[in-house]
């Protein structure tokens, strides 16, 4: 599976993921997926409908084994959270009540801050069609929302689970414009090489007569030079486009590289031609 790489560090720590009454195993699947792409790995399930283990929640993990194979069931939520020392619940409805209401990047920092210090955290997940009872929300300490579409603010399960891991991921970062890999250094083109591109472009046009009336020349060449300068070319890009040049001076739609020579071709006379010398 593209991205996937065994060979290199399984990051498996954080808050634990539970899903309260989950219905759909595809769903579960889903879940642990979104959690193992950002380097959650706990997963606590509450009285999920159709049971578990589930042969349709394996399937689409897509290779989160260590997700699956980790998951909890318990009967109920006060079971499932009751050796947490902090929890946040998650909802798209308006709440009005005394709990605090947290963005997703502000939940995420508050979490991090506890894992450091050594707390056991959880963020619950609702039905997929009815979300949290005010029942289950009150064994919650804080709440967090997302920043959706007032007219069209439902997710479904694994992302509402994948926009809380994704925030958690960016809270362990030393920056935030880290990535995982970069481009590979390339050394800028010298002044010497692009005065080369542009002799080796304006010829090859000049010879076709692209430059016309004569009168624009000069006009003509001065944007061909900015335009040619502006991408601040490397010297490995220089020899691409000379390249291009190269090829399209010498061969033709009709006659591409790799076939005989068309001066070769267009010069000779058909053989019934020089038959009747």
């Amino acid at each position: 599976m593209a991205g996937t790489n065994s060979e290199r560090q399984l990051i498996a720590e954080g808050p634990a993921i539970i899903l309260v009454h989950p219905q759909l195993g595809e769903n579960i699947g889903m879940v642990a997926r979104a959690m193992a792409n950002f380097g959650l790995a706990e997963l606590r399930l509450v009285n999920p409908r159709d049971g578990w283990p589930s042969e349709k929640a394996i399937s689409a993990a897509s290779k989160a084994d260590h997700v699956i194979a980790a998951t909890k069931v318990y009967s109920s939520l006060e079971a499932a959270v009751a050796d947490l020392n902090f929890v946040y619940a998650t909802t798209a409805r308006d709440r009005y009540g005394y709990k605090e209401v947290r963005s997703p990047v502000v939940a995420a920092e508050t979490l991090r801050t506890r894992f450091r210090a050594g707390e056991a955290t959880g963020i619950l997940f609702g039905r997929e069609r009815t979300g949290l009872t005010n029942e289950e929300i009150a064994l919650a300490d804080e709440l967090v929302t997302f920043p959706v579409n007032p007219a069209f603010a439902s997710l479904n399960l694994a992302q509402a689970v994948l926009l809380m891991s994704y925030e958690w991921m960016k809270t362990g970062m030393g920056s935030l414009e880290e990535t995982a890999f970069s481009a590979l250094p390339q050394r800028p083109a010298k002044k010497d090489e692009l005065q080369g591109l542009f002799d080796h472009v304006e010829e090859a046009l000049d010879a076709r007569g692209y430059f016309r009336p004569a009168a624009k020349k000069p006009k003509l060449i001065e944007n061909l030079r900015s335009a040619l300068t502006r991408p601040s070319f490397t010297g490995s890009e220089i020899q691409v486009l000379r390249g291009i040049v190269s090829c399209l001076d010498r061969f033709t739609r009709d006659a591409p590289r790799g076939t005989p020579s068309p001066n070769r071709t267009r010069n000779r006379r058909p053989k019934a031609e020089r038959d009747d010398e």
